[in-house]
């Protein structure tokens, strides 16, 4: 017998299980505790079921709608209770991600995100599907815009958990994020209980991953630009990819840092990995990089050619104060970056929009010290502002305020204003924070109530009169002391003279299309991501994020025009592996060359495979720098594999092995396919009496297990020449 239930029937059930566990000292006595409370609500008389999804709702990664009584029956499904703006429910997707690896739909268990939207721009199909692709998810998303599920399990707040037997029977919930321990104790006593039962079933669910069903773009959801002071050059965080490209301002790729796949690591270019990198700023030859999913501040060395890392340890970072040096200081979710001065000399301070605790903390790149603060040593990273609270609360005391996840921050330091403009996007509000005391005070945006963090909307106007849709950038202009705002759900960009507080729409239509005019008027945008002032505050530059573009707004004869990106003969001295460029001639391999046959190697579908080219040349020989040494790599047969990839570059340095990177993709046409590695070496004697050329093709074959996964697989393919 199953009665219709509800998280607040199953609160009072589960907490006597939680408070046992607290109590809890190994994790054999935890596991017996949850059998014994599966065991117990199983002999209960009454099932805790839940209702079934709506019939007629949008449905993502799936071949048909599922339902509980029908594709789930026989499953342990998570339902995650989500809405794509949240940064809670950011962090959950890697604890997901990690559960679908160590249990398969063939095991028993299934992830169905339920997007239950705050925002109304949120319960737009489409945009839900540019949030599936952005944050790489994999698992089967349903759209309950009208949150009727939500509604009928009483769920509170984002993110929350809800674990379902294979009757659909409510067995747990977890509310919030940092649960990963439990839930992942939860499932796998769920799915043995279960297993032990006879109940479950290994039967398909028809996933289909929507986003093998998108052609390839040359930026993939660009969330952030910066122009270098100088107006020479561009850099932006092409997020999707997860890289930095530094563009000309006509477009031409210089540099191209990172990418395709994600990863952490730091070293030359040509090794040096992202994920999801989002704020960015560039000065001289130094770039600063928001890497927001691996949770660091990065710094890129164009002169050096190398990725450091300044700040963070890796992992999602719970501290709310900080004061630790870079390194050792955990930080979480960090989205943006504006370069300042706190007591030292120019630019001796990155402000840092710390999303994921809700605050703004400096990183101090010289000595320095922060308004009323104490003094603080380079590389120290501490907070600024904001109290940790989730609010839109400000105060004359830099750590009782309040912020709303932060996603913007753009400094204005010249007289009168002397400040940060914040983006505080969950409060769709803009606010400043004084460089000379830290006070927190509101500009546009939002009410006045600290706790209310739904006053959105898209009204013109002055102060709280204006209304604003989860705003993810700000952007200073000194030239004519206004500020441009990516007023992000409204498709907009507007502009606020701070001294008036008035706010109007600057371009943008206000629906998610891609049109680029005639006027601002007609131009139209896709929840534009950043922005920031080039030409002496002539042009704006947009990340349109959602139409993979970056805008050009003229604003002295209001036309918008796209920002072609080549990657023709990018200027990379140790060779980018990342870019997708314009194919090389290659020549034919002659006869002489060597033809290495490597070992099968085992990857997964979604990991990436990391070839390390270690070329050793003859004593007594240099590289011929006038001639072109380089690689080139193929897939015979298979060419799906490398879509979308970089198939050549040059070598100029055998000293150190060269690194090419192949992303697998989540799809696989075959499951044994092979790649090819053929390099052509120039080199001379070192009295240069004599310079020849020797090739080598390296040939590697794959066993791709269709079960994705993340990761990178390394394989060293070394030859003496």
């Amino acid at each position: 017998m199953a009665t219709r239930s509800s998280l607040t029937v199953l609160f009072p059930v589960q907490s006597q299980l939680d408070y046992a566990l607290e109590d809890a000292t190994s994790q054999e006595e935890k596991e017996n505790l949850v059998f014994q409370y599966l065991k117990k609500i199983d002999d209960s008389k009454e099932d805790l079921k839940v209702p079934d999804f709506e019939e007629g709702l949008e449905w993502l990664n799936t071949q048909q709608p599922l339902s509980l009584a029908g594709e789930l029956s026989g499953k342990v499904v998570v339902l995650d209770f989500f809405t794509y703006c949240c940064i809670n429910c950011m962090h959950l997707l890697p604890d997901l991600h990690l559960l679908e690896q160590k249990h398969s739909v063939k095991d028993g268990l299934v992830v169905v995100g339920v997007h239950s939207a705050k925002f109304p721009n949120e319960k737009v199909l489409r945009n839900v599907q540019n949030a599936v692709l952005r944050y790489g998810i994999v698992h089967p998303v349903v759209n309950d815009g009208a949150g009727r599920l939500w509604q009928e399990l009483e769920v509170a707040c984002w993110p929350t958990l809800v674990i379902l037997g294979p009757r659909g029977n409510l067995l747990f919930s977890l509310v919030g994020e940092g649960h990963r321990d439990r839930l992942f104790l939860f499932t796998a006593a769920a799915l043995k209980h279960y297993g032990q039962t006879g109940e479950l079933r290994d039967a398909d669910i028809g996933v289909r991953l929507y986003r093998d069903s998108l052609p390839p773009s040359a930026l993939s959801f660009p969330g952030k630009v910066a122009a270098d002071p100088a107006g020479r050059r561009l850099v932006v965080a092409d997020t999707g990819h997860h890289r930095v490209l530094v563009l000309s301002t006509s477009g031409h790729v210089l540099r191209c840092i990172g990418g395709p796949g994600s990863g952490r690591r730091d070293g030359d270019f040509s090794e040096a990995l992202f994920s999801s990198p989002q704020g960015v700023v560039i000065k001289g030859d130094a770039v600063y990089v928001a890497d927001t999913e691996n949770h660091l501040i990065r710094k890129i060395d164009l002169l050096e050619g190398r990725v450091s890392t300044l700040a963070g340890v890796g992992v999602q970072g719970t501290d709310r104060e900080g004061g630790a040096i870079g390194p050792q200081q955990p930080i979480s979710s960090p989205w943006d970056l504006a370069l300042g001065t706190a007591g030292g000399e120019e630019d001796n301070v990155l402000w840092i929009a710390m999303a994921g605790t809700h605050q703004i903390w400096a990183l101090f790149l010289e000595d320095g010290k922060l308004p009323k603060g104490s003094e603080s040593s380079k590389g120290t990273c501490v907070r600024f502002v904001g109290s940790g609270n989730e609010e839109n609360r400000n105060n004359a005391y830099p750590h009782k305020a309040g912020l709303a996840q932060p996603s913007g921050v753009s400094a204005a330091p010249e007289e009168p204003w002397s400040c940060l403009f914040v983006a505080d996007s969950e409060s769709s509000t803009v606010r400043t924070v004084s460089l000379k005391d830290g006070a927190v005070k509101h500009l546009v945006g939002g009410e006045r109530d600290p706790l209310n963090l739904f006053a959105f909307g898209d009204v013109d106007g002055e102060g709280i009169n204006a209304k604003l849709q989860h705003p993810l950038g700000v952007a200073w202009s000194p030239s004519s002391s206004l500020l441009y705002v990516a007023d992000s759900y409204n498709h907009k960009i507007k502009v606020v003279d701070p001294k008036s507080k008035q706010c109007r729409v600057l371009a943008g239509t206000g629906e998610a299309s891609n049109s680029l005019g005639p006027g601002f008027e007609e131009a139209s945008f896709n929840e534009p991501g950043g922005l920031c002032v080039g030409e002496a505050g002539k042009v704006l530059y947009v990340a349109d994020t959602n139409n993979h573009h970056i805008k050009v707004l003229d604003l002295e004869n209001r036309s918008v025009s796209l920002l072609p990106i080549s990657f023709q003969d990018v200027l990379d001295a140790v060779g980018d592996t990342s870019a997708p460029m314009a194919v090389r001639k290659v020549p034919t391999l002659p006869k002489s060359a060597a033809r290495i046959e490597m070992p099968v190697l085992a990857v997964s579908a979604g990991q990436t495979v990391q070839l390390s080219l270690a070329l050793t040349l003859p004593d007594g020989t240099k590289l011929n720098q006038e001639a072109p040494s380089f690689w080139a790599l193929s897939a015979e047969g298979n060419e799906w594999l490398l879509e979308g990839q970089c198939l050549s570059g040059d070598i100029r340095d055998v000293s150190q092995p060269l690194r090419v990177t192949v992303a697998v993709p989540l799809t696989a046409r075959s499951p044994d396919p092979s790649l090819t590695v053929d390099a052509w070496v120039y080199f001379c004697s070192a009295d240069e009496g004599a310079c020849m050329m020797r090739a080598v093709s390296f040939r590697q074959p794959l066993q791709i297990d269709l079960t994705p996964r993340d990761g990178t697989v390394n394989v060293t393919m070394s030859h003496a020449l």
